[in-house]
């Protein structure tokens, strides 16, 4: 075999790999620096790298994007920071949310930025979706079923099971004091759910 044959050979063996690989984007409702909703995501990246095969996950961080305003679109164009975003939402296979509770329901910033994706085109529509939080009390859970019901409306296909809450304030200790999930137990359930959505995503791009 020559080294031409070889290097095709190798091309076309990384092509197949990148075609089956899900891309995924991650979105926390919390801004706040210490996020535990953020380090869930931060988590996961970590399990893709590993332990999860077959996925990939960027982290979308949304505290830049500006509150929802018609006026701001120009022609059918977004602002520079809400198209960029939109097209991040766009590339993506699926969508992992990070959702903590705020008032019964879904966080400010992030029903702001999913409002700008759903501005036409939706380009939430058609996309397989999961979701975590983490909080006090249920852990979320509020929130949770409060974005399944905007996912319906958005065409957001969201994973039934398993689900993910997680009471922060119960030992044992979850997070360390820079932020990082220690708890395997929480580890292995984050695991779950990410296997989950890449075999619910497969099966929505009929592939599986």
């Amino acid at each position: 075999m020559d080294s031409q044959t070889s290097k095709q050979q190798n091309m076309a063996s990384v092509n197949r790999a990148s075609s089956s690989l899900i891309k995924v984007v991650a979105l926390s409702g919390s801004l706040r620096k210490g996020s535990y909703n953020t380090a869930l995501i931060r988590s996961g990246i970590e399990l893709s790298k590993g332990e999860v095969e077959g996925i990939e996950i960027e982290y979308i961080d949304i505290s830049d994007l500006p509150f929802l305003n018609t006026d701001l679109e120009k022609d059918g164009s977004y602002p520079s920071e809400v198209e960029a975003f939109r097209q991040k939402i766009v590339a993506a296979d699926s969508v992992l949310f990070a959702s903590p509770e705020y008032n019964y329901s879904v966080t400010g910033p992030l029903k702001n930025a999913i409002d700008w994706a759903s501005r036409p085109p939706n380009v939430w529509a058609g996309k397989a979706a999961a979701i975590v939080s983490a909080g006090g009390g249920h852990g979320g859970a509020k929130s949770q079923y409060h974005l399944r019901q905007i996912g319906v409306f958005l065409d957001l296909h969201f994973i039934n099971k398993p689900e993910f809450f997680l009471n922060v304030f119960q030992p044992p200790p979850k997070f360390n004091s820079d932020g990082d999930l220690i708890d395997e137990d929480v580890k292995n359930r984050l695991k779950e759910i990410l296997l989950s959505l890449k075999e619910f995503t497969l099966r929505l791009k009929g592939k599986n």
